[in-house]
């Protein structure tokens, strides 16, 4: 039988790794949903305005991947050794991504007014590539991966297949809303105007996608289709579509009304409740169907030691990012910004 410590500390650290991915999601979804849309603006002026936004949080918002991945290999080792062999590929390929991103973000601006449209691309293509991959990578976890003998028993293009490439594009999309919503939030006039145009575009995407993934993954998963569609499970988990569907409802009165932090706000809650619907979909699984969160968990010693620094830093990351994004809050328009 487990002790208290072998039974609660997994639930513990796989919270924080829920927190950790839902806060990187959000946060960073905005920020390369503008690379994702910046190709669509119109002058170097207007694509100013876009990297200003989130000039004073984008490296922030990156913070909470580190943690996710650091998360995963002190408290889940087990679950790490395993993901990590199926997904390297598209794991390097969105950390590359990210890499080259960064470094066009801050040499865009050193580059004016000569090269700075090689940076531009840069941006935009870092951006691309990052959401895809962080699509694949997801998806080739729902697909679910080949384990035998507590180890990857599969080969090193697993992943690419249809599903995986499809979730890639998905979240595409899904951190293209996000942007467009983050720009109507955050700029005025003809960029405000454009992104609230794509948004409505996006938004139909997204619950295409939605659809699609939610109907699809029963179909590849006979575990995730007795999760949903067993009784009473299916009168018990109601709420999320019903929940999901009324997200899309508010976004899109918010971007017909035009309201400005409603659609925003609303495809924030899209995205939560995709989050909620795939953790309900796999618990208590890290590595569905293989794996649980009890089995790929470190020592007891091994996790509480990590989790007295997580806890001492966790409150200062979270207390720094509201410090942030409350100093640097409100529209931001021609000529100003934080480079």
């Amino acid at each position: 039988m487990m002790g208290d410590e072998t039974y609660w500390l997994p639930l513990v650290w796989a919270s924080i790794l829920v927190v950790a991915v839902i806060a990187y999601v959000i946060l960073d979804g905005f920020d390369l949903g503008l690379g994702i849309l910046f190709p669509f603006a119109s002058s170097e002026a207007e694509r100013d305005v876009m990297m200003n936004t989130v000039a004073p949080f984008w490296d922030g918002n990156e913070t909470w991947l580190v943690l996710g991945g650091v998360g995963l290999l002190v408290a889940f080792p087990l679950a790490y050794a395993i993901i990590m062999p199926a997904l390297y590929l598209p794991v390097i390929i969105m950390l590359l991504a990210l890499i080259f991103r960064g470094v066009a973000f801050e040499f865009r601006w050193v580059a004016k007014p000569d090269h700075h449209s090689v940076w531009d691309v840069a941006f935009a293509g870092g951006s691309i590539v990052a959401a895809f991959m962080q699509g694949v990578v997801l998806g080739g976890i729902l697909q679910g991966i080949r384990v035998e003998n507590n180890a990857y028993a599969g080969g090193p293009f697993d992943w690419l297949q249809p599903f995986p490439l499809f979730t890639g594009l998905a979240l595409i999309a899904g951190y293209a809303l996000l942007g467009a919503t983050w720009l109507l939030l955050r700029t005025e006039g003809a960029i405000a105007e454009r992104a609230r145009a794509q948004a409505k575009v996006l938004l139909v995407v997204v619950l295409v996608a939605m659809a699609a993934v939610s109907l699809w993954t029963p179909l590849v998963s006979e575990h995730v289709f007795e999760r949903w569609f067993s009784w009473p499970n299916i009168l018990y988990l109601a709420p999320v579509p019903i929940v999901t569907a009324l997200a899309a409802l508010a976004c899109w009165r918010g971007l017909v009304s035009g309201h400005e932090a409603t659609p925003f706000l609303a495809a924030i809650a899209l995205f939560l409740m995709g989050f909620i619907g795939l953790v309900i979909s796999n618990i208590p699984y890290l590595v569905p169907t293989s794996v649980t969160v009890w089995q790929a968990a470190a020592s007891p010693s091994s996790q509480l030691f990590s989790l007295i620094g997580t806890v001492i830093m966790l409150p200062l990351v979270l207390g720094y990012t509201i410090f942030i994004y409350w100093s640097f809050w409100g529209k931001v328009r021609p000529g100003e910004g934080y480079h």
